[in-house]
């Protein structure tokens, strides 16, 4: 498909042109965007000010900037810089397409030992520097582990970690956060736990998912799940080799006391097979301009200008190997994988169905399941002689509260080829299992404006799925 010059509508921030956005949440979104300076592909994190101070949020997002500030490893995504303007607060970190390591655990079930040993050999490299410069993620799970082209790992969002100040006089943390299924028993206790033996639990729970494909501790009862955590009530597949086995059992140790630290996981023959360590040079830091970062002082010189400006640049084209690789029609396999025990938060398709009708086809099955929707459009001038390009996006909020809150789902519409769509359906906020359930709903009302890519993905059909979320 060969692509035409043409002008279009950018928004930069300092050095950085802005692109789609890559996720939302609550109070934050990450798109992708380009140094204009180096060329180099960033992915920026955009906060707004206003609900970080409603949200009384400023703590943790300070120590989210000083703890990737501190940071500087291979295994871990970098942070280039961080920036304000007068409404937004900007991250700039590393950019990495390789995907989640959930991703590729939902794509092929559980993973070979030595595929699986070589990531947890990676996770504990990072958790170890991480623990060396008094930081605790406290969030370790797949979901937060991504994958650069070259297979390499990097561990993610710090939104949850500790720093060294939060340490109390008695040398523990004493705030309980984590994600249920990953989290220590002495976390849930709620006595105060040392950080670094409460990541270890997690990266252990990692290492089990990745050699068996499922959760060791899984439960849709959350006393249910918390007593089999307090007993490190699991049990290892048959599959499992013998020494990894012993590892495993040595780091679900209930007990932190007794639990196997990480200097003695490198030492472990098991891990030790094949391991490379990293090589890095360290980089002295200053976590002296985070503040200024909050300033609120109007004409600050500190402050950055978000501006749209009219460039020429070329349309976004997308071959078909690319397009089909990316979406799959109604595949639903892109969403669960039942042996994994896992939901996905977002899933695509394509259409070549006109946009307004794509449109009326969402709100249309979204209203049947009781959702309101907000929508809106961006017209993009391309040429004098085409008519403006059009970006939509839908937000679809559900009236009744689940499990987590109201369900909140992000459609995002636009165009990858002439009369051609891409549509994209993620979980903003709520539930993930309640998320499956609206989709394969919604996707019924759908069927006939998606574009048939002749491998019969869309007739596809799954049966049975147990979740975490």
């Amino acid at each position: 498909m060969a692509s035409r010059s043409s002008n279009n509508i950018r928004t930069r921030v300092g050095k950085y042109e802005l692109g789609r956005t890559l996720g939302a949440g609550n109070f934050a979104k990450v798109k992708f965007a380009r140094n204009v300076e180096t060329g180099e592909n960033v992915a920026i994190k955009i906060l707004d000010k206003e609900k970080v101070f409603k949200h009384r949020m400023i703590v943790q997002i300070k120590r989210e900037i000083s703890t990737m500030k501190l940071i500087r490893h291979p295994n871990v995504i970098r942070m280039y810089e961080a920036m304000a303007s007068k409404t937004k607060i900007y991250i700039v970190l590393e950019f990495v397409t390789g995907g989640e390591v959930f991703d590729k655990i939902a794509r092929k079930g559980k993973l070979k030992e030595d595929e699986g040993r070589k990531y947890f050999q990676q996770l504990i490299n990072a958790v170890d520097y991480c623990h060396s410069r008094g930081v605790f993620h406290r969030d370790l799970k797949p979901e937060n582990l991504l994958l650069d082209v070259n297979g390499v790992l990097k561990v993610s969002d710090f939104g949850l970690s500790a720093l060294p100040q939060q340490v109390r006089k008695d040398g523990l943390l004493h705030t309980t956060c984590g994600t249920p299924n990953y989290v220590a028993p002495e976390v849930i206790n709620n006595k105060g736990y040392d950080g670094a033996k409460a990541d270890l639990w997690s990266c252990g729970v990692i290492l089990f998912v990745l050699l068996a494909g499922y959760l060791p501790f899984a439960e849709s009862n959350l006393a249910a799940l918390y007593k089999k955590i307090f007993k490190a009530d699991f049990t290892c597949p048959p599959w499992f080799s013998s020494s990894a086995k012993k590892l495993i059992k040595r780091i679900l140790d209930p007990c932190p006391s007794t639990r196997i630290t990480i200097a003695e996981v490198i030492e472990n023959e098991w891990f030790k097979k094949g391991y490379k360590p990293p090589s890095f040079e360290e980089a002295d830091v200053s976590l002296a301009d985070v503040d200024a970062i909050f300033n609120e002082i109007g004409g600050s010189k500190e402050l950055v200008v978000e501006r749209r400006e009219e460039v020429p640049v070329a349309p976004v084209t997308m071959n078909a190997f690319e397009l089909i690789s990316t979406s799959q029609g109604l595949n639903l396999s892109s969403l669960f994988e039942t042996q994994m025990g896992f939901v996905k938060k977002e899933t695509r398709f394509t259409s070549k169905s006109p946009a307004n009708e794509i449109i009326s086809k969402i709100e249309q099955a979204a209203g049947l399941l009781g959702f309101n929707v907000k929508k809106n459009n961006f017209k993009v001038l391309k040429s004098p002689s085409h008519p403006p390009y059009q970006f939509y996006w839908l937000k679809l909020h559900g009236e009744k509260t689940g499990r987590k809150g109201h369900l909140a789902v992000a459609t995002e519409i636009f165009e990858v080829a002439p009369s051609l769509y891409m549509v994209e359906v993620r979980k903003s906020g709520g539930d993930t299992l309640e998320f499956h359930k609206f989709y394969m709903t919604l996707a019924a009302g759908l069927k006939d404006i998606v574009w048939k890519t002749g491998d019969g993905a869309e007739e596809r059909k799954v049966e049975g799925v147990a979740a975490s979320g």
